[in-house]
């Protein structure tokens, strides 16, 4: 999903870059009005005009490919949210016989086998679930929103970590009754498609294959929350969002000046072209020099345009796309 979000934030950024480097269009408009007074003054053969040469390569540490990338996702996932209205976060399936679900798998099965045998020791022992207890109470009180202050208290009072843990070394330990807890609050808060999933988990009767069930809820859980969390700032996005997507492209811009060296090149080229072509209608019928009146300038509009045409003749094998429309 991620990969193709990239790739329709990369698309709508070419849109956009003509117009947020409209100065960086001029200069290369500018050096082709040079280019046309030298034509128009002498000989019409083609004469390419001098771009500036891009900026140089420099190393870049990790840390930097990795914040760069993280903000090209945050950007391409704001744009997705405005843009598509049914945009929703999905859980993560991965493939059936993918070496990292296989890994998952093993260490998962690993850890509910230590807690099994932790439950099963006489006494019990609950450092496990007492753990487990802890990542569920902040689960639920991530669930939370800041007008709800009775549920709030209520889940700090039940799950108090270091109350249980006095409880578990005194032997006066009811996780049963600290489970029935749990999923009363989770059938409080959960989204109504949630409902019999949390019903279920009523009927399930040992304590680990229980633990296992209500993680794979919340998990569920948290995505209606994500989703929720969408849906309520796409309206606050759409207002903010033209000026946020420069703000960060002008970040990675800063941070990576040599990432667009292509799209300068692709983009210089179509607005030669343009020039070229204006050169030669501005030429009288007989074929001799042009009139003194300079020709208008192309606009940045015309100048993205034509470069898309350019890219339905382009050769792959031979010249790179330009990086904002690389698939």
């Amino acid at each position: 999903m991620s990969e193709n979000l990239e790739k329709s934030h990369l698309n709508e950024a070419g849109k956009s870059q003509s117009n947020d480097s409209e100065q960086g269009l001029e200069d290369a408009m500018d050096g082709s009005e040079v280019a046309l007074q030298k034509k128009k003054s002498g000989s019409p053969s083609s004469q390419r005009v001098q771009r500036p040469h891009s900026s140089p390569p420099r190393f870049v540490t990790v840390e930097e490919l990795l914040e760069t990338a993280k903000g090209v996702t945050n950007m391409a996932l704001a744009h997705e949210i405005v843009v598509n209205g049914d945009f929703q976060i999905k859980p993560v399936a991965l493939p059936e016989d993918s070496l990292e679900k296989k890994v998952k798998e093993i260490v998962h099965k690993a850890f509910w086998d230590c807690l099994s045998v932790q439950l099963s020791e006489d006494p019990p022992t609950y450092d496990h679930a007492i753990k487990l207890l802890g990542e569920i109470k902040e689960t639920l009180l991530s669930f939370l929103l800041p007008g709800h202050t009775r549920l709030r208290n209520q889940i700090t009072e039940v799950l108090d970590l270091d109350l249980i843990m006095q409880e578990a070394e005194n032997g006066a330990l009811d996780i049963c009754k600290l489970v029935e807890f749990i999923i009363g609050m989770m059938g409080t808060l959960c989204a109504p498609a949630r409902d019999e999933e949390v019903k279920k988990l009523k009927d399930i009767k040992e304590i680990v294959p229980l633990f296992r069930a209500i993680f794979s809820v919340l998990d569920l859980m948290k995505v209606d929350m994500a989703n929720f969390a969408v849906s309520s700032i796409r309206p606050h996005l759409m207002q903010q969002s033209v000026e946020y997507e420069r703000k960060k492209f002008q970040e990675l811009l800063e941070k990576q000046p040599n990432s667009l060296d292509f799209v300068t090149q692709w983009l210089g080229e179509a607005a030669d072209d343009l020039m070229n072509q204006k050169y030669k209608n501005a030429l009288p019928a007989g074929g001799g020099a042009a009139g003194s009146g300079d020709s208008p300038m192309p606009s940045p509009a015309a100048v993205q345009n034509y470069a898309y045409l350019k890219l339905l003749k382009w050769d792959h094998l031979q010249q790179p796309f330009p990086e904002i429309v690389e698939s």
